[in-house]
């Protein structure tokens, strides 16, 4: 089905009242008034907050304090701060991930493991040399370090796998926030490993880092298993999911290999079908090689699914409108999009099954291009409901033409 299910164009967001609210009062986090007023707040006029309203609230602040100077202590403040002010009330989700392998799976299989090396590595490390400061404290807590460092490739796959898919989405807020506070752990796991190595006795400036590191990886933790993880799940289709997974293995992973490896179901399709030969129609009769040129040469886009909702074939010519990969191939098409639009693609699907329609049409702008979008009901001499067609056209060329051009 086309993205016109979900166009990822995203227009110019229109603030609710709600909206409003919310971003005055996190708007004052910026302007220095005290973070227990802001609290204060938000608890009297919000109260519990969507992941949907913290993505809106993330990307409208990123596009006021664009080109905001801020110093690294202010960004750590301001990120502290917001933080406080949510944590709690962000409400609970209910897409679990529990299919082993699945890139979210995996990212929280690792934020275990790291919640259990502060827990109970780090933290008792550092109580240690609070009190003893002697070689083998000091090594002990850079053979901490060392394991903690391994975080780096866990950012590093949120940052340049997932992050950039949210981005297609219009979702720009996390690769600039999240991202900045992940180097900021980054840098602090450095600094003070190597402060470790060249120990003069200044006990107090470890303990600062290793607790800013206590407080802030957990936090990061919460970030991504309440906010970034459930706007991923419901924005990315399968698709994507899938070249995540096929793509972590170049980054590595944290502490902890994945589960197993993730092979979300798939229908294969008839083989006889990919075989070469001739097909008979009931007005001609072509090749296979013959018919699909005929298809890709078509001035449209075609996709085709079957009564089970299974994609069957699209049309593969020179200037796609929207990119296909064979991988949606034997998949559903509920699978090809966000699970936030799967509701609208049963919908229609559910009219064409039961006889309530037999077509729908669409039609947007998107970018040069005036799209028109049709979809049909296929049934058989009997009535019965076959599958959908797809049918998308670029109709701008079409509504310019004027006066006549005949062919004689």
């Amino acid at each position: 089905m086309s993205e016109v299910i979900n166009n990822r164009e995203q227009p110019e967001i229109q603030m609710t009242e709600r909206q409003a609210t919310l971003l005055n009062i996190f708007m004052d986090l910026y302007n220095g008034v005290n973070v227990e007023e802001v609290k204060s707040q938000f608890d009297q006029q919000i109260g519990k907050i969507t992941v949907e309203e913290v993505t809106q609230l993330s990307q409208l602040q990123r596009d006021i304090l664009e080109n905001r100077e801020m110093s690294e202590s202010e960004v750590k403040r301001l990120s502290a701060a917001h933080m406080y002010v949510i944590e709690g009330n962000i409400e609970s989700v209910s897409q679990q991930m529990d299919e082993q392998g699945h890139p979210i799976h995996t990212f929280n299989l690792e934020n275990t493991e790291i919640e259990k090396l502060i827990q109970t590595k780090l933290i008792p490390h550092l109580q240690l040399f609070a009190h003893d400061d002697s070689m083998e404290t000091i090594y002990t807590l850079i053979e901490d370090c060392n394991l903690l460092q391994d975080v780096d490739k866990h950012y590093a796959r949120k940052e340049q796998l997932v992050f950039p898919y949210l981005e297609k989405c219009g979702i720009n807020g996390p690769s600039v926030n999240m991202w900045r506070m992940d180097d900021y752990i980054r840098d602090a796991i450095k600094a003070v490993k190597q402060k470790l190595i060249e120990y003069d006795g200044n006990k107090q400036q470890i303990i600062d880092i290793m607790n800013y590191l206590v407080e802030e990886v957990p936090a990061m933790i919460y970030r991504e298993e309440n906010i970034l993880f459930p706007m991923a799940m419901k924005n990315l289709t399968e698709d994507e999911w899938i070249k995540i997974a096929h793509e972590s293995d170049e980054i590595g992973f944290c502490l902890i290999a994945p589960a197993n490896e993730w092979k979300p179901e798939r229908r294969m399709l008839d083989e006889k079908a990919m075989s070469e030969g001739y097909i008979k129609m009931e007005t001609g009769v072509l090749s296979l090689k013959q018919l699909e040129l005929i298809m890709n040469h078509l001035p449209v886009d075609i996709t085709f699914i079957d009564h089970q909702d299974i994609v069957r074939y699209f049309s593969h010519g020179k200037e796609r409108i929207f990119p296909r990969t064979k991988a949606v191939i034997g998949r559903t098409v509920q699978n090809c999009h966000p699970p936030k639009s799967a509701h609208i693609v049963e919908a229609l699907l559910d009219d064409f099954k039961s006889g309530k329609k037999d077509t729908e049409s669409f039609w947007i702008k998107i970018r040069e291009k005036f799209i028109y979008i049709r979809y049909f009901a296929i049934r058989n001499e009997d009535g019965e409901y076959i599958g959908t067609l797809e049918f998308t056209q670029n109709i701008d060329p079409i509504q310019a033409i004027e006066g006549e051009k005949r062919i004689m």
